[in-house]
């Protein structure tokens, strides 16, 4: 028996209501070139435009709108992050005049601190282990009485993510499937969740680092997986280098999401984000490099021809120009 699923058509709708008189309606980009190379009609829905550079900036705002909402006197907004929903997260808290600690690990590239920073939040930085970003911001939370906004496991984040479905089927109506990266799950199962609703015959396909199978391996075995201990991806992709799908993600994800997936290394990856700045004149960063290799990939080629229109997410641009992955 299928579970209850934890976010629906609705809360979607409502968060594209709490959150679109603060964000871009972010464009979307076509490329005769990359059409060519796929063997498809590609359309790049951009949330590298979107405010603070990525898709995050959508859940991270309807979580606080909403948090807001709920208990009007809060004293104040904290998360862990391994970057874009850091940033997002010290610009929603700025938006609605709370303030913010983002806990990120030491690997993240600077310009991603800098522009925390830049939110007016306190950044604290802690180890490389991923239980080091839990514990310690547990321990801020605890001492400061903030509310927690989690990167992807919690129901208002998704709905945030979702609103990218809808505006994209809305400039793209005809679309037969969407590429999505995965990480902990918030974009992908808010995506599959309002995609499906509109257009339950649209095929949802998800991308992972290479030697990070999570996702599949939770599809195989027909439940949620935790790696015992968790652990970061080696990948020169920091925002797809978690290996923790959230436990409202799965759920979602295992009814709605095709179970076949994408698995793309670092070096096709950065070909995507080569081949995006040189023919799309977009800055794109890992995470959005990994879309379009497995939008480009032999894969994409061989697979269904019916699947002839795709969306290809392009989730965010916060790349660190001065040390690129190449």
């Amino acid at each position: 028996m299928m579970a209850e699923l934890p976010v629906v058509f609705s809360d979607i709708l409502k968060a594209c209501d709490r959150i679109a008189p603060y964000l871009h309606r972010t464009p979307i980009f076509t490329s005769s070139v990359a059409d060519e190379l796929s063997g498809r009609k590609l359309v790049f829905k951009a949330e590298n435009l979107q405010k603070t550079g990525s898709f995050k900036a959508r859940g991270a705002l309807n979580a606080i709108l909403s948090a807001k909402e709920r208990q009007p006197a809060l004293p104040g907004i904290i998360t862990h992050s391994s970057g874009n929903h850091g940033q997002a997260v010290a610009w929603a808290s700025k938006c609605v005049g709370l303030p913010s600690t983002v806990v990120v690990p030491a690997m993240v590239p600077e310009p991603k601190k800098a522009a925390i920073r830049g939110y007016e939040a306190h950044l604290v930085e802690c180890g490389s282990k991923p239980t080091d970003r839990y514990e310690t911001c547990d321990k801020l939370q605890k001492e400061n009485g903030y509310v927690f906004i989690p990167p992807y496991d919690h129901q208002d984040t998704i709905a945030g993510q979702g609103s990218i479905a809808v505006e994209l089927l809305e400039q793209v109506p005809d679309l037969d499937a969407i590429i999505v990266p995965v990480s902990g799950g918030g974009l992908s199962s808010g995506i599959a969740t309002a995609a499906k609703h509109l257009k339950p015959d649209i095929k949802s396909f998800f991308l992972l680092r290479r030697k990070g199978k999570m996702l599949t391996e939770c599809f195989k075995a027909g439940k949620r997986l935790w790696p015992n201990p968790p652990q970061y991806l080696k990948t020169k992709a920091e925002g797809i280098a978690t290996q923790q799908l959230g436990n409202l993600n799965f759920t979602i994800l295992s009814q709605l999401a095709e179970q076949e997936t994408f698995e793309m290394s670092d070096e096709e990856m950065i070909e995507a984000v080569k081949f995006i700045m040189r023919r799309m004149k977009l800055v794109v960063e890992m995470a959005a490099g990994a879309s379009v290799s497995a939008a480009l990939s032999e894969k994409m080629k061989n697979m269904d021809p019916a699947i002839r229109k795709v969306g290809v997410i392009l989730c965010g641009g916060n790349i660190d120009v001065d040390h690129l992955p190449w």
